[in-house]
């Protein structure tokens, strides 16, 4: 049996995000619910967390995501007890993403699954590959960070501000730079 795109990403194969009709349609209504919750006053934080609830996959009671938020689907990010993220958040989520409880996320910070061939055939051909970002409680993560596919962030850590996570942090660690590396214990 052929597998569809979808199933195809979820298995962490490459599969085609450009032109495959099921995705392309998840996306734009993914990106319409974004629309939406960007356009909200802020000061509707009931509306904005329900319009949240309806978006993503999994929210804890007590969240926050300032606006503007940008995400692809939305069904793959679950967020634990006590999130918070400042403005400029972009959380691509062709894989899932989850948040544990207490995670703090500082402004222009991205949460990047997907990824694309080094072989340009492929990539002409619209194909990329997912894979899970996993950050666990109380993770404080600086401005301006982006971590890359298939990174996960232990409990009890802080990404200093800038840094490009490619690889896996341990937990109780205090970590900076490009690419992020771990400079001391906390």
């Amino acid at each position: 049996m052929k597998l569809t795109e979808k199933e195809k990403c979820l298995l962490g194969q490459l599969y085609d995000a450009n032109y495959d009709a099921e995705l392309i349609a998840e996306r734009t209504k993914c990106k319409d619910l974004c629309f939406r919750y960007n356009q909200l006053l802020p000061s509707r934080i009931e509306e904005r967390k329900q319009l949240l609830r309806e978006l993503l996959g999994k929210t804890g009671k007590d969240f926050l995501i300032e606006q503007p938020f940008y995400c692809d689907y939305g069904y793959n990010i679950n967020l634990g007890e006590n999130f918070y993220s400042n403005v400029n958040c972009v959380i691509l989520d062709g894989a899932p993403v989850t948040f544990g409880d207490n995670v703090f996320i500082a402004p222009n910070c991205g949460f990047y699954t997907a990824g694309h061939p080094l072989d340009v055939q492929q990539r002409n051909q619209g194909l990329e590959y997912a894979k899970p970002i996993h950050v666990g409680n109380n993770v404080w993560i600086g401005a301006h960070v982006s971590v890359l596919p298939g990174v996960t962030i232990g409990d009890n850590c802080v990404i200093g501000a800038g840094s490009v996570v490619t690889k896996d942090i341990p937990a109780n660690s205090l970590a900076v730079g490009n690419p992020c590396r771990v400079i001391r214990s906390i």
